[in-house]
């Protein structure tokens, strides 16, 4: 994604002109909005302080979506921008960031009529493919489940981060570009076991595999720190498991992926459409288990277990720390969304659940002092078994146990002194009992506060 506050410079004038060119040519009459809104892409600089101006005029805050995609195209003077959204709005701020923050936190403020048609002319002009997703038909506010306005350019187009279908494996012997420290994503489904590392999934942020005989997506956002595993066949009113792709858009700092099927926009960290033809579905993706750790710990647990090949048919740079290693060493994000930060500051991971009726997070540096965590999310008893330093949680459907840590690595004991063994798919006790594993994913905090904040518990350590 290219950072927020900047834009390749070929590409604004190519806006800008197609823009230009494109003045006029669609009447929209809107009390004189949409004509207002192309001056101020378009104009001279009098030109474009005027249709501040007649903004301004309306008393009404339905015009500043259109004045912060202005500020996120770096068009125009930004003082003149900052100044006419708080002329409109009565706050204060200063660039696109502070202005994309207000505007999420006062949904009662809807956009301007003109506002969604003048944006998706726009777009078009970044990439036609923009209009798969986002056009008449969709963008009518009862058809989505988030607002337009929200909705931000990403820096790409479509399939500009492309996604791994089917990728080619190697046998972990063959593995030799690997480090032992490098993270990976370890899935093991059905015996199947398979290690997609982080410094190549950066590059993709999704894949779409079959492992162990289940059709599955990872959705990883990066921006989010988050890998979720999904599972893509067995849902109602599709005969084809769903393959996905990056739209090129955001929201909340969060990815939109994309079904191939529908062209439906769909948010990375729910698994639910929010956007297209499957908004009413009903559908939400069931989670499978996935966990990071690191490669050497991976393949001591899973000896059988094959890794990503470098030959993924794409010519990126899948060094060890190279990708977006800049932001995961910075406390910011790279684009707006609001967070609590009374609890835990905003980028620190979390590992989460979520059940139908519930949701829990643990902070990973509780982990730190109690590697074991006996604990519940609603009325299902858990155990967590997590190492901070390797991002490395899973989670087991534990009874009425409680477990202590074991003398050797994967083993825990039970209150009765007997241990217990711990696979990808369940805790194994002496006398064959099974405690089975309960799918999670790790997130750094403002990305769970933000979509699952208010009906989440946060874990405090005793």
């Amino acid at each position: 994604m290219i950072k927020s506050s900047t834009l390749r410079r070929p590409l604004l004038a190519l806006v800008m002109c197609a823009l230009a060119g494109y003045q006029g040519a669609t009447a929209q009459a809107n009390d004189g909005m949409f004509a207002a809104s192309e001056q101020l892409f378009t104009g001279t600089g009098d030109e474009r302080l005027d249709s501040l101006k007649t903004m301004m005029a309306r008393g009404n805050p339905d015009m500043l979506a259109t004045i912060i995609l202005a500020l996120r195209f770096g068009l125009y003077d930004p003082d003149a921008l900052n100044w006419a959204a708080a002329g409109i709005t009565g706050s204060e701020g200063t660039g696109w960031f502070d202005w994309m923050l207000w505007q999420e936190s006062h949904p009662e403020h809807a956009a301007h009529p003109s506002y969604g048609h003048f944006k998706l002319e726009l777009y078009k002009l970044i990439d036609s493919n923009f209009s798969r997703f986002l056009n008449d038909a969709t963008i009518a506010p009862d058809k989505m489940k988030i607002r337009l306005e929200e909705i931000t350019w990403g820096g790409v187009k479509v399939d500009g981060i492309p996604s791994l279908d089917n990728p080619a494996f190697l046998a972990a012997d063959d593995a030799e570009y690997l480090r032992d420290t490098d993270l990976v994503f370890g899935v093991n489904i059905n015996g199947d076991a398979r290690a997609y590392p982080l410094r190549i999934m950066g590059w993709h942020e999704m894949f779409n595999d079959v492992i162990g005989g289940v059709p599955v997506a990872l959705a990883y956002c990066t921006l989010c720190g988050a890998g979720i595993l999904y599972e893509t066949s067995n849902i109602d009113g599709q005969d084809k498991p769903f393959t996905f792709g990056s739209s090129g858009f955001l929201y909340r700092s969060n990815k939109l992926m994309f079904d191939r099927q529908t062209d439906s926009l769909w948010n990375q960290f729910t698994g639910a459409p929010v956007v297209g033809a499957l908004v009413d579905s009903g559908i939400t993706l069931k989670t499978r288990p996935v966990v990071i750790t690191n490669w050497q710990d991976w393949r001591t647990a899973n000896p059988t277990t094959k890794v990503l090949s470098l030959n993924t048919g794409y010519r990126r740079d899948y060094g060890s720390g190279v990708v977006y290693n800049s932001y995961f060493n910075s406390d910011n994000l790279m684009f707006p969304a609001l967070v609590d930060q009374s609890r835990l500051a905003q980028k620190e991971y979390v590992f989460g659940i979520r059940q139908p009726l519930s949701a829990k997070a643990w902070p990973l540096k509780s982990f730190v002092d109690t590697p074991v965590i006996n604990d519940r999310i609603g009325a299902t008893p858990v155990v967590l078994v997590g190492q901070a330093g390797t991002r490395t949680v899973r989670a087991f459907a534990r009874g009425d146990r409680q477990f202590t840590r074991g003398t050797n690595p994967g083993a825990l004991r039970d209150e009765n002194g007997q241990i217990w063994h711990m696979s990808e798919a369940a805790l194994s006790g002496p006398q064959g009992q099974s405690a089975p594993r309960v799918a999670g994913h790790v997130s750094y905090w403002f990305a769970w506060d933000s979509y699952l904040g208010v009906r989440s518990d946060l874990y405090q350590a005793p």
